[in-house]
């Protein structure tokens, strides 16, 4: 049986990444941003749009890691496709200016339909290759960040759709191709055979941190280690998050005041986030999850985390520079990128393989809350003049995940997971962390 579906598996990860281009349409809004302060928007309110978006996304994730079994893969994201495709519809034909019409449209009925969509590709792909988690879920959401290059260069430089057909034209546009593509990429969105597993692959034992052992999300609520690896996602993705929709902003104030001209920072700043930030981005999804199946979830994390925190202050100093923001966009990306092939993997180590579809969405929550916080913070401070102190503070962030993930160990279910004793928590401390 194994040999005569295993080519399946493969195309399994074509319609994931199909699914997933459409889907990082989200990490495209900047592009869209400078159209809009010209139509009167606040900066901050072209971060709230962004971070309604962000948190719709979120809490629309945890229904469908809910309806994931009985909805069946294939129809979740269809109808994550349809969702969003209508929303930057109805964006468009309102004009596209409004900023409640929009922030509708695109904020949160557009981020209900990624929501829908998002957990498809991830729970879908790893229950077809159990033996390169960290590899095929970088594989599954590569797409998102390469999306977001494409949309923005469609709606910029490529295709000049905002120039030559207006914002509310290129909405719609943006929107039948989504519904189109993720129709297309759901055709490949099964689970494999019951009892179907890749030939000389051999099962996880019902050990902590292998995967094997699998808990209710109830459970897992209830464990430090879910609040541990929440609290390092929040504040890993939140900074990328804001970066993406500052990354427009802040460098094109950077560059004017070192000399640029408008035009030239113009330029330069799309270019650092629609080429390097946004290939970085999807290279690091893939770079990371391979990483990761080598070197342990948990290193993985920590080493990201930290690395982050680093580039993040130091892009304070790079912005005002050609080729330094070209070099900060890259490394901040590349780590951004990495949340999203490691942080499902490493919640199908603590917690379970065949429960990753039900629980992420979960852990996913925590990119809501940072795509509130650190967004609608960087537009803000950027009201305020001051660019710099955003991202001061969430490479602080950043090292402190870091920690937060380095204490991360594998829950047991025969430890008293149901309460935070300080005993208990000191006691599992000390257990072998099976996956590092």
């Amino acid at each position: 049986m194994a040999a005569d579906i295993a080519p399946r598996r493969w195309l399994v990860v074509v319609g994931a990444v199909l699914i997933q281009l459409c889907l990082g349409a989200i990490y495209a809004w900047s592009v869209f941003t400078p159209e809009l302060r010209d139509e009167g928007w606040s900066k901050l309110e072209t971060q709230i749009v962004f971070a309604v978006g962000l948190a719709s996304f979120a809490v629309v994730m945890v229904f469908a890691g809910r309806k994931l079994k009985d909805w069946g893969p294939r129809t979740l994201a269809i109808a994550g496709g349809l969702t969003l495709g209508l929303g930057y519809g109805f964006a468009g034909v309102t004009g596209g200016t409004n900023f409640w019409l929009v922030m509708l449209g695109i904020g949160l009925v557009g981020g209900a339909g990624i929501g829908l969509a998002y957990v498809v590709p991830i729970a879908v792909g790893m229950r077809w290759f159990p033996d390169y988690k960290g590899l095929i879920t970088g594989l599954a959401v590569a797409g998102f960040g390469f999306g977001a290059m494409g949309w923005v260069k469609l709606a910029g430089a490529w295709g000049s759709l905002i120039s030559d057909r207006g914002l509310g034209t290129t909405f719609v546009i943006y929107g039948i191709a989504f519904a189109v593509i993720v129709l297309i990429g759901s055709t490949w969105m099964t689970m494999p055979p019951k009892g179907w597993t890749p030939a000389g692959f051999e099962p996880p034992e019902q050990i902590a941190g292998s995967g094997g052992e699998n808990y209710e999300p109830t459970e897992m609520l209830l464990t430090p280690q879910f609040h541990l690896i929440a609290l390092t996602f929040a504040v890993s993705a939140g900074a990328g998050l804001m970066s993406i929709g500052l990354m427009k902003l802040y460098p094109m104030e950077a560059l004017q005041e070192a000399g640029y001209s408008e035009s030239e920072a113009s330029a330069i700043s799309g270019t650092a986030m629609a080429v390097f930030f946004s290939l970085a981005n999807g290279v690091g999804r893939i770079v990371w999850g391979m990483l990761s199946d080598k070197l342990g979830r948990k290193r993985s994390v920590v080493a990201m985390a930290a690395s982050q925190g680093v580039f993040l202050l130091a892009f304070i100093g790079m912005a005002g520079n050609q080729y330094l923001l070209y070099l900060g966009a890259t490394l901040i990306g590349f780590n951004f990128g990495g949340n999203f092939a490691l942080f499902p993997a490493l919640t199908a180590d603590e917690f379970g393989n065949s429960r990753v579809g039900e629980n992420y969405p979960y852990v996913f929550l925590a990119y809501g809350v940072g795509g509130i916080v650190f967004p609608i913070l960087g537009g803000q401070l950027g009201d305020m003049g001051n660019f710099g102190l955003a991202f001061a503070i969430c490479g602080v962030g950043c090292l402190a995940g870091a920690i937060a993930a380095a204490i991360v160990f594998p829950p047991h279910h025969d430890e008293a997971i149901h309460h935070f004793s300080v005993h208990g928590f000191l006691h599992q401390a000390h257990i072998l962390d099976h996956h590092d």
